[in-house]
């Protein structure tokens, strides 16, 4: 039997958004709610964000051609949208030879009433919910309208799936947000609820940061790397990793 999986996988935080930046500005004037007056799904990449998106291309440029993704799979928000074809742009990635898709399931986790909230807008707004999310842990605790890290695995699962039915053998460049790489590792190393969360607990993926798996004989993906941000600093752009703005309680 063949590995259903492909040859290699990177998974691809977004680069530097408006939110990221709007969020930075909110905690730093002590504010408890974001200043975007905007959907999530259309918050655009900040200049910075496009820069980090062109130095990563760059980089995947550097590839031999043979060691290059074939297919990429992006997240249907803006962000994620203009850094997966930034980096096809710059990396050397012809779009009549790739599979270029977007999946609605590598969006960003649905936040729900406590949209556009800092952790100090949620507390005095909404106290019942920082106490829930207290007690029941982020994996579990899912805010009215919004989705719990366990909602996000779930439709997770379908999209790797997907991956394994369609893209079986190819080299595969997922591009998402912060949660979904999060969860993406629990589901293909088969972690706990725990180490997940000691990993989220050690730092935040870096805009434009890197994991990346390759086949392990007939038995999956071994991971390789987990938030490489080399192809940034080698270039001198400049590497961040704030939550994104809707995500100031994940």
């Amino acid at each position: 039997m063949t590995c259903p999986w492909p040859a290699r996988l990177w998974i691809v935080r977004h680069g530097q958004s408006a939110g990221n930046v709007a969020r930075d500005l909110a905690h730093a004037a002590g504010l408890g709610e974001i200043d975007l007056d905007i959907r999530d799904v259309d918050v655009p990449l900040s200049d910075l964000g496009h820069a980090q998106s062109d130095a990563l291309g760059r980089w995947f440029a550097a590839l031999p051609k043979e060691d290059r993704p074939t297919v990429v799979l992006t997240s249907t928000y803006l962000r994620a949208r203009q850094t997966a074809i930034a980096i096809a742009e710059a990396g050397g990635l012809a779009r009549a030879d790739l599979a270029f898709c977007v999946d609605e399931r590598l969006r960003e986790r649905e936040f729900g009433v406590l949209d556009r909230l800092t952790t100090h807008g949620i507390a005095a707004r909404y106290p019942e919910q920082a106490e829930a999310r207290r007690r029941l842990g982020k994996f579990y605790h899912r805010p009215p309208g919004g989705e719990s890290w366990c909602d996000v695995i779930l439709r997770l699962r379908a999209a790797l799936d997907t991956l394994s039915l369609h893209h079986r053998d190819e080299r595969v460049l997922i591009v998402c947000h912060q949660v979904v790489v999060l969860c993406l590792r629990y589901l293909l190393e088969s972690l706990t609820e725990t180490e997940i969360l000691a990993i989220d607990a050690e730092g935040d993926v870096a805009n434009c940061g890197v994991t990346t798996y390759s086949r392990n004989g007939e038995d999956g993906l071994s991971l390789d790397g987990y938030n490489f941000v080399a192809p940034l600093e080698d270039q001198g752009t400049p590497v961040t990793s704030a939550p994104d703005a809707k995500v100031a309680a994940r």
